[in-house]
């Protein structure tokens, strides 16, 4: 090998691996929220990376959820999408929630999140918004944030969303119709219109990255704004 191909092999070495695209992480201490403060008010942003090297050097360094105060949450986004729900990204969207057994646990699963979420794991990869960790007193909890709920209904199971022709008062109309994926789409009429197909569930992909048995709820943030302790609508 010549100096100059080994010089420029070093060259090499040293550049950064750049992500598929820019990540900011936020930080949200609730521990002492200021009177009539609006919610999110106390949400900061972090730092913003793009690069696999600064990744490691800020989770290594801060971002760990066992070294997180009580109450604090914090969140690594897609630059440009704040953690909030009146963000236009999230604002129709929810989220999948899991409930950790220890700050081992919890730190083992965020990484996890984090390198999925960099790393560009997830098929629907324009569904997925970032990641949340929670430090609470009664249990620490990770929410994956989606931008679409209404799809989350399709995503849970194998199935396909069709739009099929129907007559109807006044004429022609359409009519949603939910069929197994397992059917032979040859024999389908040759006038129904695919308007859906989601193979792939973000909750079911979720649950295997972070090595979770138990179910996981996915609840939408409309309903949160409602009534904080929400009930999840569907669950994997």
């Amino acid at each position: 090998m010549t100096e100059a191909a080994a010089e420029s092999i070093a060259a090499d070495a040293k550049q950064p691996h750049r992500l598929e695209r820019k990540w900011t992480f936020w930080f949200d201490n609730q521990s002492k929220p200021k009177q009539g403060a609006a919610w999110g008010s106390s949400l900061r942003k972090g730092y913003t990376f793009d690069s696999v090297e600064e990744f490691w050097c800020l989770y290594d360094q801060i971002f760990k959820p066992s070294k997180f105060p009580a109450n604090a949450d914090f969140h690594l986004f897609k630059t440009g999408i704040e953690p909030k729900w009146e963000d236009p990204e999230c604002a129709y969207g929810g989220k999948w929630t899991v409930t950790s057994s220890s700050k081992a646990n919890l730190d083992k699963m965020w990484l996890e999140s984090l390198m999925a979420l960099i790393g560009e794991q997830f098929d629907e990869v324009d569904e997925v918004c970032g990641v949340v960790a929670s430090v609470r007193q009664r249990g620490d909890k990770l929410a994956l944030w989606t931008r679409t709920a209404s799809n989350e209904a399709t995503q849970i199971e194998d199935r396909t969303v069709v739009a099929v022709p129907v007559h109807k008062e006044g004429g022609l109309g359409l009519r949603r119709l939910v069929i197994p994926l397992i059917l032979n789409w040859g024999v389908m009429l040759n006038n129904v219109k695919f308007t859906a197909v989601e193979q792939m569930s973000i909750g079911r992909k979720w649950k295997d990255i972070i090595d979770v048995t138990d179910k996981i709820s996915y609840s939408f943030h409309d309903d949160a704004k409602k009534e904080r302790s929400a009930k999840g609508r569907y669950n994997v």
